[in-house]
């Protein structure tokens, strides 16, 4: 799969969940942004790192944080076919930044085809939310067990509503209500 599809395939996915979803088509420098995503009022950038022999390094997950407190989005992601250095889950974990490692993808991808029909560049994507069945469990983007709503008690998102991974505290996976 090339990076390029693999970014389509993580879009794809996050267009699954409901949110919508504008994907970076252009040949250029992407500013650190592959995919953006809204949901809810909130917007979520996201940064694709299609690693197969490497793990994603602190650096990458600094650049996002970097990116999202100057440009002013809700949050932001990074996605990788790999792994996280143990610097880069910290720096994560400490500054609210979702990461998805091969385990995560695998969960976050798991019903989406990964036979993405390729677009022209010149076409960028933008879906609507579709409707998504919140009946059946959600399922940890991190380690893949079920999800339970949950209301953050402190910090900046205090008496929000959020999905967290029923294993916690041994996996701090979150999904956006």
């Amino acid at each position: 799969m090339s990076w390029r599809d693999f970014e389509r395939l993580i879009a794809e996915a996050f267009r699954a969940q409901g949110y919508s979803v504008i994907e970076n088509e252009g040949t250029g420098a992407d500013g650190g942004i592959d995919v953006r995503l809204s949901r809810g009022g909130e917007t979520t950038i996201v940064q694709c790192k299609h690693y197969q022999r490497s793990s994603v390094g602190v650096a990458v997950i600094r650049e996002m944080f970097g990116v999202q407190t100057s440009e002013g989005f809700d949050a932001c992601m990074v996605v990788t076919s790999g792994t996280f250095t143990r610097d880069a889950k910290d720096f994560a974990e400490k500054n609210g930044i979702r990461l998805y490692d091969s385990k995560g993808l695998m969960a976050l991808t798991g019903g989406v085809s990964n036979s993405v029909t390729p677009v022209p560049a010149d076409k960028p994507i933008t879906t609507e939310p579709v409707h998504v069945d919140r009946s059946a469990p959600l399922s940890c983007p991190s380690c893949g067990s079920d999800m339970t709503l949950r209301t953050a008690r402190k910090g900046a998102h205090a008496g929000s509503r959020f999905y967290g991974c029923s294993t916690y505290p041994k996996c701090r996976g979150t999904r956006s209500v």
